[in-house]
């Protein structure tokens, strides 16, 4: 019988980047995960800061490649969307690359604020303001225009919007604006167009209509969004294209529009079998939105790119310990975990998202099919198949085994709640924080404990 760790190589191909197994246990960024398990315990959220800026940093690197190589004529931004993790390590360390932020919702603004108190970013920064804007995001923004952010854009989700701002903005602080495009969905959607933006059609008469003529205003950016992604398929070129020709056309009515902020996010690597050509993808975005420009006689805009699960999702991972073993029939067998997928990792349980998985020690055992059960006593709280086949594979052992899920830092803690209130009152996890010491050597931090009774039954009013 093969070991796991056989079974594995010959099945995806093991070691992989960023991951290595020396004397039988899962190192990760050389990082030795069972000298933090013996350190801190499981549950165990931890976060590995460099992975950040490593990401960031790759994905400029293709944009200015790609930009050099089509003799491309617009400059390009990096936008860190603040939704997918808004802790503050996170975004501290994404903005020592030299980025710009998006923002969402009211209360990003005051962090914006905090940010730049503390040095972290410039009133200078390029702060792109989506989302749908209720009265309290709105005075956020314009109290941040009268006081010198000079890049805050908000981005018009409806035509109403702009009658919020048109009411404070003045000669003396004028707004820079965006427009979003309300995108066509997926063919396999509930719904044709988006929720989200204005219809193309209407875009150039609201502009006639309503902005052209007001000195207060000047529309520098044009926004679309596609819920795929980044993706190379009919469907994403095709978007992008009819995007990229409205842009045209807006143009050449309105000379201040220079950019094209395409959203949409490129996939982070979401299991051992993932391929995705970067290179390859960034290169023909920049192509083609040259080649649409140029047949419509048109100047390439300023591009933005708007990277959220990208930038953050595959500097974490969480570690649990299996607890018990259970054979419910004959062909069924559990491994019980000291934590939930509901409420640890709401993406498995909501949108079947899959992560990677791995065990963390024990990999000359032999191997066996298995089924991962969390604590909590819901039917649905359990993990059964990987994304590359229909099932889990674990070692065999009846020694104390431990595994990790790899690649979970977008949007996991914002969804399940830090510090709130989880099913089955389970707790919040341990947290802790690493970086890398000038000699390269790491530094640990435990950024929240796991939560105590104590803290659980105040929130719950006890």
């Amino acid at each position: 019988m093969q070991s796991y760790s056989e079974f594995l190589d010959l099945s995806v191909g093991f070691p992989q980047e960023g991951f290595d197994v020396i004397d039988d246990e899962l190192y990760f960024q050389d990082l030795n995960l069972m000298e933090m398990i013996e350190t801190y315990g499981t549950p165990l959220r931890f976060t590995y800061l460099p992975l950040v800026s490593k990401k960031i940093q790759q994905a400029k690197i293709l944009f200015q490649t790609a930009i050099l190589k089509n003799n491309y004529r617009g400059d390009y931004k990096y936008c860190y969307c603040t939704k997918s993790s808004h802790f503050k390590h996170i975004v501290e360390e994404a903005l020592k690359n030299n980025i710009h932020l998006e923002t969402s919702s009211a209360f990003d603004m005051p962090m914006v604020d905090a940010l730049e108190k503390k040095g972290h970013l410039t009133k200078d920064t390029t702060i792109i303001c989506n989302g749908f804007k209720t009265y309290q995001y709105k005075q956020y923004i314009i109290d941040m225009l009268h006081d010198g952010y000079t890049n805050i854009i908000p981005v018009l989700d409806n035509k109403e919007e702009f009658n919020l701002f048109d009411d404070e903005v003045d000669i003396e602080t004028p707004c820079n604006l965006g427009i979003r495009i309300a995108a066509e969905e997926q063919p396999d959607s509930q719904f044709y167009t988006s929720r989200l933006g204005v219809r193309m059609e209407d875009i150039i008469d609201f502009y006639n209509n309503k902005i052209v003529h007001n000195p207060n205003f000047r529309v520098k950016l044009l926004h679309f969004f596609i819920n795929s992604g980044i993706t190379d398929s009919p469907y994403y070129w095709n978007e992008l294209e009819k995007y990229v020709t409205l842009y045209c056309k807006f143009k050449k009515i309105n000379p201040d529009l220079d950019t094209l902020d395409i959203g949409g996010g490129m996939p982070f690597k979401d299991s051992l079998v993932f391929d995705f050509d970067y290179e390859y993808m960034v290169n023909e975005i920049v192509k083609r939105i040259k080649e649409i420009c140029a047949i419509h006689e048109v100047m390439e805009p300023d591009i933005i790119t708007e990277f959220g699960k990208y930038t953050v999702a595959e500097a974490s991972g969480i570690l649990y310990k299996v607890l018990g073993r259970k054979q419910q029939n004959d062909r069924e067998r559990w491994l019980m975990l000291d934590g939930s997928f509901i409420t640890n990792l709401p993406d498995v349980w909501a949108l079947n998202q899959k992560y990677i998985l791995l065990p963390i020690n024990n990999w000359d055992a032999e191997y066996e099919r298995v089924n991962l059960g969390g604590i909590t006593c819901d039917g649905q709280d359990y993990y059964n198949q990987e994304a590359h086949m229909n099932s889990v594979f674990m070692p065999k052992t009846r020694k104390v085994q431990y595994l990790g899920f790899f690649h979970t830092g977008a949007y996991q803690e914002v969804l399940s709640g830090y510090g709130g209130i989880h099913h089955c009152l389970l707790p919040s996890p341990k947290h802790v924080l690493i970086r890398r010491n000038r000699d390269e050597s790491f530094n640990f931090e435990v950024f929240g404990e796991e939560q105590n009774s104590k803290q659980v039954l105040k929130i719950l009013g006890y």
